[in-house]
């Protein structure tokens, strides 16, 4: 208890890390301004884009438009090759930044792709440990197989957990469209129940999360909370807005008291103050976890602040639907997109530094 509190004064005082953010010393009963409607739909339209196959296979088919979005892409993504993310995450480490990695796809439907992408992660799983890292191993698991089969799906991923706890690595399920949610809460339970080094991600924004989250705390693994990122429909999810902010504080508030692992993954202001100012990031067993490439001096400004910060580094070819969530969530991000096209070398892991 005595080291606790000691941890605690150690603490950062709230209104010197909100300054360094840029941020007021009180949250606002309405939060933030909502988004303007021009930029909400501009958000929707990458997002419908996103979701496009015939768009997709253009982008990937045409080389010049893929050399070109590829730069925009290489900001959140940090190259092709395994061997690049696993250089930022040592670099990243460096800096004092914690680390997750994904090999970045979903929706195999194919057993054969199945298993090289298993393989994938094994490979990444044990280069991270050779690396000397201690980093969180996230993956989708229809990825792995569970719209090919669900059973294949959690055969794949008890091998990746199986894996990392013998490399000194956690794994954490990521979360897909609300139709996959059900499904994988199934494989999760199932290897939560006997693996203690796997967690999953919540998304805030569906309103099932409300009536699920009980049943996840009665897992021992750690929680991602996330606003949600996918376009969904009313009576399934809520839209990014104030109410969502509201829901999405309950739900951490609710991980905390609970004395669950937690990591806070936002970028939002709002958010990010409330937090501080509640306190929750003075408990060792919560974190706060940004997007490689996204707000990265607001990342600077928290480490700085004695604030855990772990940044979400990916790799892979299949980029193209990653950079269009990227962009969906903050449409002004078009602007540095098309300045980082003129200028590939813009972005990278010196960000940070």
């Amino acid at each position: 208890m005595e080291k606790q509190k000691l941890e605690n004064q150690n603490q950062p005082g709230k209104g010197e890390v909100t300054a360094r953010l840029g941020l007021s010393s009180t949250l606002t009963e309405k939060g933030s301004p909502e988004i303007l409607s021009d930029e909400q739909k501009a958000a929707d339209v990458l997002r419908t884009i996103a979701r496009d196959p015939d768009m997709k296979d253009f982008v990937m088919r045409t080389p010049w438009l893929y050399r070109i979005l590829y730069s925009a892409a290489k900001r959140y993504v940090a190259g092709e090759q395994g061997s690049e993310a696993v250089r930022a995450a040592v670099r990243l480490r460096e800096l004092g930044y914690r680390q997750s990695l994904e090999f970045i796809g979903e929706n195999t439907a194919d057993a054969e792709e199945c298993r090289r992408a298993t393989d994938e992660f094994l490979a990444l799983i044990k280069e991270s440990s050779q690396q000397g890292l201690s980093a969180d191993i996230c993956f989708d698991l229809s990825h792995i197989g569970l719209l090919f089969d669900e059973k294949l799906a959690l055969e794949n991923a008890e091998e990746l957990a199986r894996c990392a706890k013998e490399h000194g690595q956690y794994v954490m399920t990521s979360m897909e469209e609300s139709a996959k949610t059900s499904a994988i809460y199934r494989v999760y339970e199932q290897l939560a129940s006997r693996m203690h080094n796997i967690g999953i991600t919540v998304q805030s924004h569906l309103h099932r999360t409300i009536d699920d989250l009980p049943r996840l705390l009665a897992l021992p693994g750690k929680i991602r909370l996330v606003k949600g990122a996918f376009k969904e429909a009313p009576e399934v999810a809520l839209p990014r807005s104030a109410k969502l902010r509201e829901r999405y504080l309950s739900l951490a508030e609710q991980i905390v008291r609970a004395g669950h692992p937690l990591s806070i993954a936002t970028h939002d202001d709002q958010i990010v103050k409330a937090v501080l100012e509640r306190g929750y990031l003075g408990d060792a067993y919560v974190e706060l976890e940004m997007l490689f490439g996204v707000r990265e001096e607001a990342a600077r400004a928290l480490l700085e602040g004695g604030i855990p910060i772990r940044l979400y580094v990916t790799y892979g070819t299949e980029w193209y639907l990653y950079l269009c969530h990227r962009l969906a969530e903050h449409p002004p991000n078009l602007y540095r997109a098309l300045a980082d096209m003129l200028e590939p070398g813009r972005a990278g892991v010196e960000m940070y530094g």
